[in-house]
């Protein structure tokens, strides 16, 4: 990496009693990519961002934000940041324009030029319509959207998005997609937690995978799916009881445990060499078990994440993050 570096965190830690929710955490995050951090519920994704968003003091270690320590340089930090949670911040009893016209005066706007803000991220976010009612009466997408418009009232350097199209529509996570990679042409460094694996592939320049409170693997995503195997064979069944055998016939022939998917009748094997591939199928209908359906392919950043940390991807739902 060439870029300077917007974030860089050398054994980060953080403890909650005697959990170690973030246990000795290094990241170097280029300045203008954004940087996708992935993790089951409770790896220590989110406790990770509050401490380099200066929320939560580290425990140990050492974190840079944009060259400046999160511990001992915290105001300098929150100048040039900012932060969307989880969970929707505005004040329900205002109206989508009068939260973020609030906000723009808070910001330093002149008042003319908060409005014109304001209205431009409404429109930008399609809420314009919406505009004049009050929160309370929007829809969980509609109050994400504002959310996230509030955090971008002013351009920052570095936004933190902690699982930022949650609750999103499909349409609306495109456009949430959008001005993230249009925030990200203008310079701005994104640093993205997801559970939406199609998001970090979608979005992140490299990805870093968090188990346990420590990063298990980093890369791009073609670089993380390379290194759980070269291909990945998808087999399914005709019905449920078959399965089994079937995954008796190809851990026989292939030397490899298969891993059985929600779908009842349905095993992915991870494949280091494809060329048995054709065998084991061979073997499967010697064996007189027919298929629904087979494939090999390149393997998904869902596959990589269940191979890296033994866990499906779920949503995130702590908000402290307590359990690591």
């Amino acid at each position: 990496m060439t870029s300077p570096l917007a974030i860089e965190t050398r054994q980060l830690v953080k403890v909650f009693g005697t959990n170690r929710a973030v246990d000795g955490v290094d990241l170097r995050v280029p300045q203008g990519t954004v940087y996708g951090v992935l993790g089951p519920n409770g790896a220590g994704k989110t406790t990770t961002l509050r401490m380099l968003a200066t929320l939560l003091k580290p425990d140990g270690g050492e974190a840079l934000v944009l060259g400046h320590n999160v511990a001992t340089e915290a105001a300098a930090v929150r100048q040039r940041i900012s932060l969307t949670g989880q969970f929707a911040s505005v004040d329900e009893d205002l109206t989508g324009l009068e939260n973020l016209r609030l906000l723009a005066g808070l910001l330093g706007f002149r008042r003319r030029d908060g409005r014109a803000r304001a209205e431009e991220l409404l429109q930008g976010f399609g809420l314009a319509e919406a505009a004049g009612q009050q929160v309370k009466y929007y829809s969980g997408g509609m109050r994400r959207r504002l959310d996230i418009a509030a955090s971008i009232l002013v351009t920052p350097d570095l936004l933190f998005l902690d699982e930022p199209t949650t609750g999103l529509d499909p349409r609306s996570r495109n456009q949430v997609w959008d001005i993230v990679r249009a925030l990200t042409r203008g310079g701005t460094t994104v640093l993205l937690t997801t559970q939406y694996l199609e998001e970090a592939d979608q979005l992140a320049e490299r990805i870093a995978v968090i188990d346990h409170g420590r990063v298990i693997a980093e890369g791009t995503s073609a670089e993380l799916k390379a290194s759980v195997g070269t291909s990945v064979l998808h087999v399914s069944v005709l019905s449920a009881d078959q399965r089994e055998p079937a995954a008796r016939v190809l851990r026989e022939q292939l030397g490899i445990e298969p891993y059985a998917e929600a779908d009842p009748t349905a095993l992915t094997l991870q494949l280091d060499d494809t060329r048995h591939a054709p065998r084991a199928l061979n073997a499967l209908t010697e064996a007189d078990i027919p298929l629904r359906s087979f494939s090999l392919g390149q393997p998904s950043l869902d596959e990589v994440f269940m191979a890296l940390t033994g866990h499906p991807a779920e949503p995130e739902t702590d908000t402290m993050e307590v359990t690591a």
